[in-house]
């Protein structure tokens, strides 16, 4: 069995096979042949949301198939699309709920939200990647966690939005040898932590972002060792994407909206 170190370096050194090799899968060749022969002639939310295999396609996508269930609440994201400040997406602190609204913009351009490449084969390729780093992640947590971190932190601008996230703060704890323990501890001295060690700016640059990777790998390793066995269920929240702890979710949206 390779190391997380070694496993993950051999697949971001060729992400586009590897992508390939995952798209050529008869199972997701199928849903996303059905998904773009359907999507540009879906019109309005209610034809969006009708359509089971597109929806929960779509939802897949941007990591959200745990929600698949919760109608009335995408429904709310949709609908009042991200234009203002109080629109319901842009008050929660995940950002994977903003970013389905403007994939999906159905309140800013109605009947031709659908015909844009973000919405076709941009949610493919999103598919795609996700599909990837699930089938690492049976074999190998680590590798799922930082093929994960690669694909979102250079669109991180706010260390609270590390915090809400269990994948990307489990991470950043194991890069910078932060104790599991400090997660328990008031968000904003957490926060200021954070601020004091890292330079978000860093994970925009490919060069200082694969740095991190490989330091991430190599101390995670050492933690979990590949021939040991590990519960991943510990990690991942569900089969789509990683979770945001509810009391972090809670805080920090309260944070957002300027309480305390």
């Amino acid at each position: 069995m390779t190391t997380t170190y070694t496993s993950y370096n051999l697949i971001a050194r060729d992400l586009p096979k590897s992508i390939e090799r995952i798209a050529s899968q008869p199972q997701i060749a199928r849903e996303s042949e059905y998904y773009l022969s359907r999507i540009s002639e879906i019109k309005s939310i209610d034809e969006f949301m009708a359509d089971t295999r597109v929806f929960d396609y779509a939802m897949k996508a941007h990591g959200l198939e745990d929600m698949n269930y919760a109608k009335a609440f995408m429904r709310k994201v949709l609908t009042e699309g991200v234009e203002t400040d109080s629109a319901f997406a842009n008050q929660l602190a995940d950002s994977k709920y903003k970013e389905f609204a403007e994939t999906y913009n159905f309140a800013r351009n109605g009947e031709t939200a659908t015909i844009f490449t973000k919405a076709q084969q941009g949610t493919v390729d999103k598919y795609l990647r996700l599909s990837l780093e699930e089938e690492v992640g049976e074999d190998n947590t680590g590798v799922r966690l930082a093929l994960y971190f690669q694909r979102t932190a250079p669109e991180v601008t706010s260390v609270y939005s590390i915090l809400a996230d269990t994948a990307l703060y489990d991470v950043v704890r194991t890069a910078l040898g932060i104790p599991a323990e400090i997660a328990a501890s008031d968000i904003d001295k957490q926060a200021d932590m954070l601020k004091s060690r890292l330079d978000l700016d860093d994970f925009k640059d490919p060069v200082k972002l694969n740095e991190f990777m490989q330091r991430f790998t190599a101390l995670w390793e050492l933690d979990n060792p590949s021939f040991g066995s590990s519960d991943s269920s510990l990690l991942l929240s569900s089969s789509s994407g990683f979770g945001i702890s509810t009391d972090l979710l809670i805080s920090i949206n309260t944070l957002k909206l300027g309480g305390r």
